[in-house]
């Protein structure tokens, strides 16, 4: 097996584990099993788990934030595409396996004694936040209406995430349709 394939392998194991029951309860060992990539290429691969961590959270950021884009761009009004947001989140928040915000969640578990983690979760959420705020401006609003969107879309993904529920996507998206409303 080449280098390319063993480590989509080991990232796809990665994912699925490190999501579904959390970072620091995976080891090596069961990411080994989980991909069948030896645990000797592993580690040439991922020295650290922290690099394994690392990589999975750019991929699957990569991933979530082109779903959420393609899913936007089929809308063509502005503040609609703005609401599409909320859309895709309630989508999301209903999917099989559905455990929160894979950020937020790594965040909790690993933001306080890695640094490299921390920043890919930064990275993650400002990425999110300047979209958020492509789309406000687009629809003419400004910074401060951005941040409310952008406050209750992730306040959206926390709640759910403890929840298991989608009502928050649906509840966020009647606060900035309001929102909306009140602006014009």
């Amino acid at each position: 097996m080449d280098s390319a394939a063993a480590r989509e392998q080991a990232l796809d194991a990665a994912e699925e584990l490190f999501y579904g029951r959390g970072i620091q309860s995976v080891g090596m060992d069961d990411i080994r099993g989980a991909s069948g990539v030896s645990l000797k290429r592993l580690y040439q691969l991922f020295p650290a788990k922290e690099q394994l961590v690392e990589a999975y959270l750019e991929r699957r950021d990569a991933r979530w934030r082109g779903r959420l884009a393609a899913f936007v761009a089929g809308h063509e009004d502005p503040e609609q595409r703005i609401l599409a947001v909320f859309d895709w989140l309630e989508r999301w928040f209903g999917e099989p396996g559905f455990r929160g915000c894979a950020w937020i969640n790594s965040y909790g578990e690993l933001g306080a004694t890695s640094t490299r983690v921390a920043e890919r979760v930064r990275a993650h959420k400002e990425a999110f936040r300047d979209y958020v705020g492509e789309l406000v401006a687009d629809a003419g609003r400004d910074s401060a209406f951005a941040s409310a969107v952008y406050l209750l879309a992730e306040g959206a993904m926390v709640t759910a995430g403890i929840t298991g529920s989608t009502a928050p996507a649906a509840q966020a998206r009647e606060a900035v349709r309001l929102l909306l409303a009140s602006c014009e």
